[in-house]
């Protein structure tokens, strides 16, 4: 991919809270916040890099693609969107020549999706372009702020909590 673009600064880091009483932000927003800083960095890094123009549901679809091919439906499920929105990211990527469709050796009615060579330079370089990012975070925050972060989000949640039952209160006596 041509180089000949100049390079773009990644975004700012998301602001950081006024000095307002408001109310503490909860860590989903947070971890959203950070999210969008490392696609919409990366989006505009590939762009410089002369890459093909991709969404950050393309983006987050790359993320999710195993390299001997993924299902629509597994994509869907993967990147928590509606199979609509998977194949429309898909289809786009396909346009694209980034990815294809081949058929699925255990399923006569599916086909997965790979990346064609084209996609596997585009994502080599994405990667390249996150390693960079994410020094460069770490040159604003400090790395070993960005190690914790790391050894937090790899250490193992458990699953998803389910909701506690209501209490149940002791029927009333009826006199």
């Amino acid at each position: 991919m041509p180089t000949s673009r100049p390079a773009s600064p990644p975004p700012s880091p998301p602001p950081s809270p006024s000095p307002s009483p408001s109310p503490r932000r909860n860590l989903p927003q947070l971890l959203g916040d950070a999210r969008r800083w490392f696609e919409e960095a990366l989006l505009t890094a590939m762009n410089a890099a002369g890459g093909p123009p991709v969404t950050s549901t393309q983006v987050q679809l790359f993320a999710v693609l195993d390299p001997e091919g993924t299902t629509v439906a597994a994509l869907a499920r993967h990147m928590g969107v509606t199979r609509q929105t998977a194949h429309q990211a898909v289809h786009g990527l396909v346009s694209a020549g980034l990815l294809e469709q081949i058929p699925d050796p255990a399923s006569a009615r599916q086909r997965l999706i790979r990346r064609t060579p084209a996609g596997e330079r585009a994502h080599h370089q994405a990667e390249r372009l996150l390693q960079d990012l994410e020094g460069q975070l770490a040159a604003r925050i400090g790395h070993d702020a960005v190690n914790a972060l790391r050894a937090t989000l790899e250490a193992p949640w458990g699953p998803a909590p389910t909701p506690a039952p209501p209490p149940t209160s002791a029927p009333t006596p009826t006199t």
